[in-house]
């Protein structure tokens, strides 16, 4: 069974944005990510470090958004960020 997505805005403490998510995400969900990232500017931080499962709908979602976005992961999702080469395109940190 499928872990519900949650996402919610805030900003970090320099002002930048920041959309943490919370649960998974797959082809289920990222529509859902999908308008939640189109409905911000700028600069990014994505706190995925609650995130579960993250496939390749949800990875689909991300690319388009790499030049500004900075994540914020657990080492679960490590892998399919480079596999797909999305770490190779925005910065990562680890929690």
């Amino acid at each position: 069974m499928t872990t519900a997505l949650t996402l919610s805005h805030g900003r970090r403490s320099d002002g930048t944005e920041l959309l943490t998510a919370v649960g998974e995400i797959d082809m289920s969900n990222a529509a859902e990510l999908a308008r939640a990232l189109a409905g911000t500017t700028g600069p990014l931080v994505l706190d995925l470090t609650e995130v579960e499962y993250l496939d390749s709908a949800g990875l689909s979602v991300l690319f388009p958004h790499a030049e500004r976005l900075q994540l914020v992961t657990n080492p679960l999702l490590d892998p399919v960020l480079t596999i797909s080469g999305l770490s190779d395109l925005t910065t990562v940190h680890g929690a």
